[in-house]
């Protein structure tokens, strides 16, 4: 509940970073709008109607005001509702990384209880070596290595943009390479501690065997840990996903704080900014109380 109390303080806090940051990156927005060729007179006539000759604190105030009643003020790239631009692209990256982090998921916690299970076996030496593998990679080179391989010379999937499933395919996987891995290795490790407990020992005593003393009372005790990466990484998916959707052409809100940055469209970037901030704050929030119906500790800390 004190987290929760906090939120609107460190809202505050970040977004003046944020809008500090913003400004200080290089270039004029308004020069960029008018045109290489504009002449003087109109680009500070475009920086007056931008409120862009404001000192930069009267500037902050008026955005606080404004995203006090939910307006994070008007795109300075297309003229529209910085909320309304988001929204359009916010479907494409849920989607996108909601597809990539249920594999992650639905591998990650599998894979890290087999390698608990078979600890010091060829399987889980191989399993580590191929996660060490998927969180080393950059992202980037796995992207353009997929398209090669399977969009370039095989044909099987699409290159770029999105459309139909198969659109998802490359970007999901590529997106879902260095969560897994994390995933893998916290579930082992989750899972390697438990069963030195004792009561494993009893259930083994029972004759339970090694898989369904993990799947019944290993498990669920090994996956607070791996509750909060995920959450943490669900929150910062906007801004995991930059590069998977820039590569992609991906129409996510990825690609649109790229686009943001490079038209120095302040209101998009700081909208998009803060919608990333938000959501790790809120799956912080979200982790702690799933994690307390795991762990009994958690819940009276």
């Amino acid at each position: 509940m004190r987290r929760a109390a906090a939120l609107p303080l460190i809202m505050l806090g970040v977004s003046a970073a944020v809008f500090v940051a913003i400004h200080a990156l290089p270039g004029d927005p308004a020069r960029l709008m008018a045109g290489p060729q504009a002449p003087e007179s109109t680009i500070m006539e475009l920086r007056a109607r931008l409120g862009l000759d404001q000192p930069l604190g009267a500037q902050y105030l008026h955005f606080l005001e404004r995203a006090a009643h939910g307006d994070f003020g008007i795109s300075l790239r297309d003229g529209s509702p910085v909320s309304t631009v988001i929204i359009e692209r916010l479907p494409y990256s849920l989607a996108l990384g909601g597809l990539a982090y249920l594999l992650a998921l639905l591998v990650g916690v599998p894979g890290g209880a087999f390698a608990a299970a078979r600890e010091g076996s060829w399987g889980d030496r191989l399993l580590m070596a191929a996660t060490l593998v998927g969180a080393s990679l950059a992202g980037f080179w796995v992207a353009l290595l997929g398209m090669e391989v399977f969009a370039v010379r095989l044909r099987w999937l699409p290159l770029m943009g999105a459309g139909d499933w198969r659109h998802y395919v490359l970007p999901a996987l590529v997106l879902s390479l260095l969560p897994m891995a994390m995933i893998v290795r916290m579930t082992r490790a989750g899972v390697r501690e438990v069963l030195r407990q004792d009561y494993i020992r009893t259930a083994r005593a029972k004759g339970l065997s090694p898989w369904t003393t993990i799947t019944r009372h290993a498990l669920r005790n090994a996956l607070a840990p791996v509750i909060t990466v995920v959450a943490l990484n669900l929150g910062g998916l906007i801004s995991g996903a930059v590069v998977t959707e820039t590569v992609f052409d991906w129409p996510g809100v990825g690609r649109l704080l790229v686009d943001s940055v490079r038209y120095r469209d302040y209101p998009v970037i700081q909208g998009v900014t803060l919608l990333s901030v938000l959501g790790v704050l809120l799956a912080n929030l979200l982790a702690e109380g799933v994690i307390a119906q795991f762990d009994p500790k958690a819940r009276s800390a």
